[in-house]
């Protein structure tokens, strides 16, 4: 109570200068609203009424604000050059794309996919979140791209994500692995030499898999029957996932990543049946988030999606004389459209185990 008096003092001491004091050409005149006191429930203080405050702060015109369309504040060649990128432009060019990244790049793809190419930058304003303001921050971004920073490339070592540890010769004299990524409702795997040639890439389902009740001898049915169909290799390199155990709601789909990879370790290792202890280990675990940063796919501690960089791959195959991975023809022409951006489903299990292998050997060839 004594508060709101002495406020009301001094506005009235300071006459013409005090607070809602308005000079000439200023914003419009305030209409004033009244709180109670919390003490009494009598006294009142004015307050602008937030109507009026927000009417006033978007009284401020900006380019887009008046009739004119968009196209109307760009010359032709900016125009080109704005309709050019985001005509052709993947959705993770875009992006890069101030205020393009995340669901805006996803719209525009999809937009441009059922009505076709922009024809105007008017059109844009068409894209589900997009409208005038945020097209013309988009448009002025493509304009003028910040300067990107070169980013130094952090070096992984191989042996800081490989468990158990095992000695390098072991690993470079390695003819040939089976990359194995384990999913919700299915495993795939990836046979590649050292030389970078795919040998055999396919995955399996497994119908018990996350099913009802949890039975040991149903998921011991599923994953026997993966590990028949598995070729010989030097090892078997088996994904570690990094599910946290501090995220309650997924500790179903932990359970069940251990169950599957305690009983791949089991049935694939050797060792744990034959008493010969010097031999080297078969059976080897990668950190999921190793090939995430080998590839540039972790955002915070999240790894996203690996199909842009899968197709790549694939398309370099044909098109490079050394490409980075070589597949065979028959196994382009069978996963071809099973990366598709967008796509419901973009086998990823598939790529993870292709990426995991890639990975495996290429940071075996760098920390030599």
């Amino acid at each position: 109570m004594w508060v709101a008096r002495r406020f009301m003092s001094l506005i009235a001491r300071r006459g013409q200068y005090g607070l809602f004091y308005q000079p000439q050409g200023s914003l419009p005149k305030l209409e004033f609203r009244y709180l109670n006191c919390t003490c009494c429930w009598r006294s009142r203080i004015p307050v602008a009424g937030f109507e009026t405050l927000n009417d006033t702060l978007s009284s401020s015109t900006t380019a887009c604000d008046d009739n004119k369309s968009l196209d109307a504040y760009y010359t032709s060649e900016q125009r080109g050059v704005i309709l050019q990128l985001l005509n052709n432009a993947a959705e993770s060019e875009l992006a890069a794309v101030k205020l393009l990244r995340g669901r805006k790049s996803v719209n525009i793809v999809e937009y441009r996919t059922r009505n076709g190419p922009f024809k105007n930058l008017e059109s844009v304003t068409n894209v589900p979140l997009l409208k005038h303001k945020s097209a013309v921050i988009v448009f002025n971004s493509i304009l003028n791209p910040p300067e990107k920073k070169e980013k130094r490339k952090v070096k992984i070592q191989l042996a800081k994500f490989i468990r158990p540890e095992v000695e390098r010769t072991w690993l470079e004299e390695a003819n040939s692995i089976v990359s194995i990524v384990c999913g919700v409702n299915k495993i795939a795997w990836a046979h590649m030499d050292r030389g970078m040639n795919v040998l055999e890439w396919k995955h399996e389902d497994c119908h018990n898999f996350l099913k009802g009740t949890y039975m040991a001898s149903a998921y011991l049915d599923d994953i026997s029957s993966v590990v028949s169909h598995l070729p010989t290799a030097d090892f078997f390199v088996v994904e570690k996932t990094s599910i946290s155990l501090q995220n309650t709601a997924l500790y179903p789909v932990m359970a069940h990543m251990r169950t599957v990879e305690a009983m791949l370790f089991a049935l694939l290792e050797p060792r744990y049946t034959q008493p010969d202890n010097t031999a080297p280990p078969k059976v080897l675990n990668m950190m999921r988030t190793a090939v995430g940063r080998h590839f540039g796919l972790m955002v915070g501690d999240s790894r996203t999606s690996g199909a842009q960089a899968m197709q790549q791959m694939m398309t370099e195959s044909v098109t490079q004389k050394i490409p980075r991975v070589t597949f065979p023809h028959n196994l382009l022409v069978k996963y071809r459209n099973s990366f598709q951006m967008g796509g419901r489903s973009r086998g990823e299990e598939l790529c993870d185990a292709m990426l995991q292998a890639v990975a495996f050997y290429e940071l075996l060839s760098e920390s030599s």
